[in-house]
């Protein structure tokens, strides 16, 4: 079966960006390090126009074939005309009010965000399902979610969008990997725990 993983970027305190969904902030701690492990392990999580800039443009996808987004996350490309940001993915945008025919190459849907991960997972070959956010879309899918990547930077924002947007119910993970990067970057890899008896 598929495996449903929701890579971010967050700061100390937990937020995926600021208050307004904006996350330049993050962009002085992408450093020299840094920058070409992201590149080298999860080259299919940066955006299609990017991936020349920073020499991925012919890089396999190599954990991902598919990235789910909601509007929120969506809508910061298009509002500058990037209507298909993740064009070397298959790219699902789970809206209610966006325009299912904007964009021939994303699949906006309306769907059930559970029942719609629960297909894509049982859908054979291929590679995982990145969750690349956000917050609502993340705590409405967290029943789903096998593994958490979490590239947390060393800020604290005080106030933003939190990693998750859901209602109290603590849910186990365990700790696979943890590396520490020179700036302070720290990339923590949870797995689904185990139900509990």
């Amino acid at each position: 079966m598929r495996k449903l993983t929701y890579l971010i970027g967050a700061t100390i305190d937990g937020f995926i960006a600021d208050p307004n969904g904006g996350f330049d902030f993050f962009n002085p701690f992408v450093t020299e390090d840094y920058a070409p492990t992201l590149f080298g392990e999860y080259p299919e999580t940066i955006p299609t126009p990017a991936r020349a800039a920073v020499g991925i443009a012919e890089a396999p996808n190599k954990r991902f074939d598919t990235v789910l987004m909601g509007r929120g996350t969506y809508e910061p490309g298009l509002a500058v005309g990037l209507t298909s940001p993740y064009g070397h993915l298959r790219q699902i945008v789970l809206s209610r009010t966006l325009d299912p025919a904007l964009e021939p190459e994303v699949e906006i849907t309306s769907e059930d965000p559970l029942g719609l991960v629960r297909r894509l997972k049982r859908e054979e070959g291929g590679l995982g399902i990145w969750l690349c956010g956000g917050a609502d879309l993340a705590g409405q899918l967290l029943p789903e979610i096998d593994e958490l990547i979490v590239k947390q930077y060393p800020v604290v924002a005080g106030e933003g969008v939190p990693l998750f947007r859901a209602g109290f119910e603590p849910r186990a993970f365990t700790l696979t990997d943890s590396r520490i990067f020179e700036r302070g970057n720290v990339v923590l890899t949870y797995e689904r725990a185990a139900a509990q008896s």
